[in-house]
């Protein structure tokens, strides 16, 4: 099923991109060479078909793609993407029936010499 929807995104993708080429952009687009189709059927219905033709299209990929994330296997989903370092555990503890250090006693004060 999952190779299936990967088959049918692709073709999506690929009609997707013809359907765009096809277009009439500001500058005439590969639609303005076939003058032929734009007779048969009417430039403002052509123009309104392949808007609508595009707008599937798009919906399509995206329900797809939405569908081959349920789809996916197992093994390809639980696959981790970035190598993480696992954390290496202490095995051996410190010795802690030692005894506290002794308390430094604290340096004398100095007397600042007087103001004459």
């Amino acid at each position: 099923m999952y190779q299936l929807l990967i088959v049918l995104t692709l073709l999506a993708a690929v009609l997707m991109i013809c359907v765009v080429l096809i277009q009439k952009s500001k500058g005439g687009g590969l639609s303005s060479t076939f003058a032929g189709s734009n007779q048969i059927m009417g430039v403002r219905r052509t123009n309104s078909f392949i808007e609508k033709v595009t707008w599937i299209l798009a919906g399509s990929i995206c329900v797809l793609a939405v569908l081959s994330s349920f789809f996916m296997p197992n093994s390809v989903a639980n696959t981790p993407r970035v190598k993480v370092p696992v954390a290496v555990e202490q095995t051996v503890g410190g010795n802690y029936d030692s005894e506290a250090p002794a308390a430094a006693a604290p340096a004398p004060a100095t007397e600042a010499p007087a103001a004459e």
